[in-house]
């Protein structure tokens, strides 16, 4: 049985869930609540964020900005890294959890907070996430996931919850789909979503248009990369945080970064997911093109076996974790040669490679032409074939 709990920290983004979490505690706990939102990216999302909290119930607010530290410490090295869960997505809300409980551990620790609180219901992965980050950050503080506790068994009795209680939610039982937003991407799930062979509403998408009605002149674009981070684009520098947001909007607007896939969740079910992540899709795919002139061949294969792994960790909440630290400080030593240009094309829903160079590029011309050259000895392959075909002879009398 839990201790009594004298206050609490909840993970707040003002809507159905958290706004209903607000008053349930207040009943329930009967004690102080303090509303934190992290600011990732959110935008026109936290607009009126804390008067919205401090009416439903909250004790105090606390709004962080924690933009430029999720994109340079979180996204970078994810995407540096090549982490892709399942082969299309990019971990976006993956990504975003370990930040938010990071600061929210610090905020309960700075009000005297004996528990944090978050959201995420007791079927999906961000229940995994976030509790993992608490107890690896604070093995003492309290966790509280109404999802597991509450008598509600659905987000209509959410609605009807909020309707009784006069708590104001954007949620409405036609629309039942939820949306998560940062700076990296939006996914969306539930709802109308959850039959795999539904498609999307058009209305739906936020971030990218249409590939159908995207410009019929593409836009190409020359990103600037410096130890795996991008540093400039067409050579306007910018933070992190402002690098993906623009790129966020030119991607976007042709229509670049949609995908729709069913993935395999940590607990063990199927879920249908719809992200767009598009400035991310563009330095994924420019990242591939320039690690492939820079890496050597046997630490571009290692990083590509690795990735596997370190996506898998990410997706499953283990970023504070000691095998997640020994696969990222190997993938921090390996981007350290992704120093580079390269030169992308943007269109109709695609990101097409144009273009890479480096000063620290092992391509090689004079080796790589199928011209005469004077560096390589064609004859030397047969000694090199038959040696290396020793064991596949051998095998083959037997």
């Amino acid at each position: 049985m839990k201790k009594e709990i004298k206050k609490i920290v909840v993970a707040y983004s003002g809507g159905l869930d958290t706004s209903v979490m607000l008053r349930w505690f207040k009943e329930t706990y009967q004690c102080q609540v303090v509303a934190f939102t992290a600011d990732i990216g959110q935008e026109e999302e936290l607009s009126g964020l804390k008067e919205k909290a401090l009416l439903t119930g909250a004790d105090d607010f606390y709004v962080a900005d924690l933009k430029e530290e999720f994109a340079k410490d979180f996204v970078f090295p994810a995407l540096a890294g090549g982490a892709v869960y399942e082969d299309n997505y990019l971990l976006g809300t993956s990504v975003a959890r370990p930040v938010i409980a990071k600061k929210q551990i610090e905020i309960a620790a700075d009000v005297g907070a004996d528990a944090v609180a978050h959201g995420a219901t007791g079927k999906g992965n961000d229940q995994v996430r976030f509790e993992f980050g608490y107890y690896a950050l604070n093995p003492n503080i309290q966790v509280i996931a109404p999802w597991r506790e509450w008598p509600f068994k659905s987000r209509t009795d959410l609605l009807h919850y909020a309707k009784q209680h006069e708590i104001p939610v954007t949620a409405a039982a036609d629309k039942m789909y939820s949306m998560d937003r940062n700076l990296m991407h939006i996914s969306y799930e539930g709802g109308i979503l959850e039959d795999p062979w539904i498609e999307p509403p058009h209305d739906l998408f936020i971030l990218t248009k249409n590939p159908e009605d995207a410009p019929d002149k593409g836009k190409t674009i020359e990103l600037a990369f410096e130890k795996g981070h991008c540093v400039s684009i067409d050579r306007n520098k910018g933070t992190p945080g402002k690098i993906l947001h623009d790129l966020n909007e030119l991607a976007g607007e042709h229509g670049v970064g949609r995908i729709d896939i069913v993935e395999n969740r940590f607990v063990g079910i199927k879920s249908r997911g719809v992200y767009e992540t598009p400035g991310a899709t563009v330095l994924h795919q420019a990242l591939r093109g320039l690690e492939s002139i820079v890496l050597d061949r046997e630490v571009l294969h290692l990083r590509q076996s690795l990735s596997l792994k370190f996506a898998e960790l990410i997706y499953n909440g283990y970023w504070f974790s000691p095998e997640f630290s020994l696969i990222r400080s190997s993938m921090d030593q390996i981007a350290q040669r992704l120093t580079g240009t390269v030169r992308v094309k943007l269109y109709k829903g695609h990101c097409y490679l144009l273009g890479r160079k480096s000063d620290l590029t092992l391509y090689s011309p004079e080796l790589a032409t199928f011209e005469e050259d004077s560096v390589y000895e064609h004859k030397n392959a047969e000694g090199f074939i038959k040696i290396s075909a020793l064991r596949l002879s051998h095998y083959g009398t037997k």
